[in-house]
This record gives structure tokens, C-alpha cells and sequence, in this order.
């Protein structure tokens, strides 16, 4: 896999070429990034014509990324909001005398975060994603298993991790699915079309018809689910 940097129509475009045999555009968040996949055969100037042809789709999306509302920083400090399936919690951050750390819902509305004391802003958001990814493990199980089931189809792995430009992925050639640990955030029934979205990679590998039909047969709402996702508000991503 040979990576390159290319600056075109006055943006930087990385470029990947793979063992492909269509080329992929895509602009991601938070900034709009744009990273294209391109074939191993395709040459430069035919992957700039591309680019260019697609210009005014990537201008939209990068202001669209740019208008789109961000979380602040999160400090972990009490009266902070947090987000845990789409709903709005009051952090309250507890010291104590133990040397390990809980989360748990106090009330429809508020968390409580107990911690050892003296912990730092850090820590405490390293303890944070992982309880997040272990709601997000609770809830997704069973909808992987009921939508596998469902769609008759058999992921060979699944898991959750950390991802800054997609919801999801999926690898059809290994049957493996990964989640955004950021889905915990968001609404249970945008996570479910995540799930629908890559299983049905495992039916058709390519956003074509084929995968349009299992969407629309699966999930008929998933246009507007992946629009309220896509619409949410982004994390404040830190490197």
C-alpha cells in the first residue's frame, strides 16, 4: 500500500492506492480531511481529474464540518454534561479512599464518577472511554447477534474501538465489524444502523445496489438515521 500527499484545487488530498478496482472519495471529520483510495494501476492525473470533478461535493462537506457544532473539551469536573445514549447527564465527580474508579447512574439525569483522589483530567478520560466502551459492549451484543441472525449473515469477530472518521467498519474478506466507542454517546437507534449498515457488508462489500436493498428491506428509516447521526454533534477530538 503506497501512501502520498498531493495538494489539489488548493486542499491536501492523501492519497492511498490499494488492491482495488474502483477509486473512493471521502471527507471526514472533524475538519473535513479528504482521503482518497484509489487502484494500484490508476495514475496521478487521472486521480486529480477525480478529485476535481468531485471538488464542489468536498467544498460542501468541509463547511458542513466546519458549521457543525463541537463539544467542548471535557474537563470531568462536576456540573460537566455528558452524553450516554443520546441523552444529557450531570457529572458529579467524587473523590474517595479507594485506588480504583465507578461510574454509575445516580438519576435519569446525573452520573456519578467516583475516583481516587487526587486523580488527573487524563486519567479520568482514559477511565471515562472505558466505561463508555463497556455500556456500548452491553447494548450492542445482542442487537449484532439479532441483526446477524436477522440478515442471515455470520461475523467472524466484532469488537469496539476508537475511530475519528467513521461510525463504523467492516472488513468482508475477515468478517470482522468494529464499532466507534463514540456510539455510546448517541441515540440506541442511529447505533443499530450502524450495526444493519455493516453487517450488510457482508452481503455486499460496495455501497451498490445489492446494499441498498438489504438497507431498505433491514432498516427502511436508515436515510434518516444516518442523517440524524452525521447531523450530531462531533466529539472534541484530541491526538
Amino acid at each position: 500500500m503506497n501512501t502520498e500527499v498531493l495538494q489539489i484545487g488548493g486542499i491536501d488530498v492523501e492519497i492511498v492506492h490499494k488492491k482495488i478496482k474502483n477509486l473512493h472519495i471521502g471527507c471526514y471529520p472533524p475538519e473535513g480531511r479528504v482521503r482518497v483510495a484509489a487502484p494500484s494501476h490508476m495514475g496521478t492525473d487521472a486521480i486529480r481529474l477525480a478529485i476535481l470533478t468531485k471538488m464542489s461535493w468536498i467544498k460542501r462537506k468541509q463547511n458542513q464540518f466546519i458549521r457543525q457544532e463541537r463539544q467542548s473539551p471535557r474537563r470531568f469536573v462536576s456540573g460537566e454534561t455528558h452524553s450516554l445514549f443520546g441523552r444529557h447527564l450531570r457529572l458529579e465527580v467524587q473523590e474517595w479512599e479507594k485506588k480504583t474508579y465507578r461510574i454509575s447512574r445516580q438519576s435519569a439525569d446525573r452520573l456519578l464518577f467516583s475516583v481516587p483522589a487526587g486523580s488527573e483530567a487524563q486519567q479520568l478520560h482514559l477511565w471515562m472511554n472505558r466505561w463508555l466502551k463497556s455500556v456500548l459492549r452491553e447494548y450492542a451484543e445482542p442487537r449484532v447477534v439479532f441483526w446477524a441472525d436477522r440478515m442471515g449473515v455470520k461475523p467472524t469477530k466484532w469488537g469496539i474501538r476508537p475511530m475519528k472518521t467513521k461510525w463504523g467498519s467492516c472488513n468482508p474478506e475477515k468478517g470482522t465489524v468494529w464499532l466507534n466507542t463514540e456510539l455510546a454517546k448517541k441515540p440506541e437507534r442511529t447505533i443499530d444502523y450502524v450495526v444493519v449498515h455493516e453487517l450488510a457488508h457482508l452481503v455486499s462489500p460496495k455501497h451498490d445496489e445489492k446494499f441498498i436493498r438489504v438497507l431498505d428491506r433491514e432498516l427502511p428509516e436508515w436515510r434518516s438515521l444516518r442523517r440524524e447521526l452525521n447531523d450530531s454533534q462531533l466529539a472534541a477530538w484530541v491526538d
